[in-house]
């Protein structure tokens, strides 16, 4: 066969044991996955009652251009409809974004670590990968600055960083963005945005006007719970989605998931309630590190890096024999830390007695 060569040596993206699989290899019956940093406490229950009360054909396709959900969203976010691009998760964005712009002789800059399929989906491209290494666990917004050239096509934010939950402020971005050149593509990956304190959360949307080059990247995902769903969505110029339009497959969005999704975003007290108990569960993992003298990263999203000083997969092996699937950094990065997700608040205390009794068999 003749596959890419830039194929040949990458491997898929690999999220972590399921829970059966879990079950079946330690014979365990109830097992709790902190690893993909999916929302706790599920989703808005008028999610349930909406596809209950869903009449339509399955044997059609469904919309492809997501005209209820598209509508819902531009009238939510004060935007013209046609700024919005919809996709099967956040996930099919990023390969949509990669596919119109990358090639090769074109190159792409990003930070490192930050979440992989930026660096992924350009190597698919056969496009330069330029990784800046993260300051203090935040983006070296001037390092990624002093990368970009003539043949830069995009270069990619995530904030929240994935995986480590740090967060730029708003003059951060906007001095970044006054100095990136008009003709390369700014990326702003809002995945965890919602879960950011007010205090110090901004509105991206708008940099649209001021920054024609810069299109924002949000999930349902993530504090709406509705990964399984799989919608993703950008926000950008006219001309931009325009652009991008033709790289996207057609009825890329299922039926079901324009529904729920398009329910989901006006459940506001839902969503608040969601960011709330985060929070208070954030502050107790920064109070457990303190105690036991673990470093962390402070986080804005719904998970938090540790470091344990040890190998990371010992540490995440040690917490998957007790039914606790977390992350191991060593695949993020931070070879000896451990991403969780920030669960319910039994869930994180069973995390932190195992993580206390992982530390005192090997003290």
């Amino acid at each position: 066969m003749k596959w890419k060569n830039q194929i040949l040596n990458l491997e898929a993206y690999k999220p972590g044991k399921t829970i059966d699989e879990v079950k079946k290899q330690y014979k365990l019956e109830s097992i709790v996955k902190l690893a993909s940093n999916e929302n706790p406490y599920g989703y808005s229950p008028k999610v349930d009652q909406a596809l209950k009360d869903f009449k339509a054909s399955y044997i059609l396709y469904p919309d492809g251009y997501a005209s209820n959900l598209r509508e819902v969203m531009a009238d939510l976010l004060n935007v013209d409809a046609r700024q919005l691009i919809f996709t099967n998760g956040a996930d099919e964005l990023i390969q949509i974004i990669s596919r119109a712009l990358l090639e090769p002789g074109k190159n792409t800059v990003m930070a490192n670590p930050t979440f992989s399929q930026y660096r992924h989906n350009a190597v698919i491209e056969g496009a330069e990968v330029r990784e800046v290494d993260l300051l203090n666990g935040k983006h070296d917004l001037k390092g990624m600055l002093s990368q970009i050239d003539e043949n830069t096509a995009i270069v990619w934010v995530c904030n929240p960083n994935n995986p480590t939950g740090t967060y730029m402020l708003e003059e951060e971005l906007q001095v970044f963005l006054e100095q990136v050149p008009s003709d390369v593509l700014v990326v702003l990956d809002e995945a965890y945005f919602e879960y950011v304190d007010k205090d110090i959360a901004y509105n991206s949307l708008s940099f649209l006007e001021q920054f024609p080059n810069l299109i924002v990247m949000k999930t349902f995902s993530k504090i709406y719970g509705l990964a399984s769903f799989r919608v993703g969505y950008g926000i950008s110029s006219i001309a931009n989605i325009q652009s991008l339009d033709p790289a996207r497959p057609p009825f890329n969005t299922n039926v079901l998931g324009q529904l729920a999704a398009s329910t989901a975003i006006l459940d506001k007290d839902f969503v608040e309630s969601c960011r709330l108990k985060n929070e208070t569960e954030k502050q107790k993992y920064y109070d457990f590190c303190q105690e036991n003298h673990l470093s962390y990263f402070p986080t804005q999203a719904n998970f938090i890096l540790i470091d344990f000083a040890c190998d990371g997969d010992k540490i995440s092996q040690f917490l998957l024999s007790k039914g606790l699937i977390v992350r191991s950094g060593k695949a993020l990065g931070y070879p000896t830390g451990v991403r969780i997700t920030l669960g319910s608040k039994a869930q994180n205390q069973q995390v932190r007695n195992a993580i206390k009794e992982f530390m005192e068999l090997n003290s």
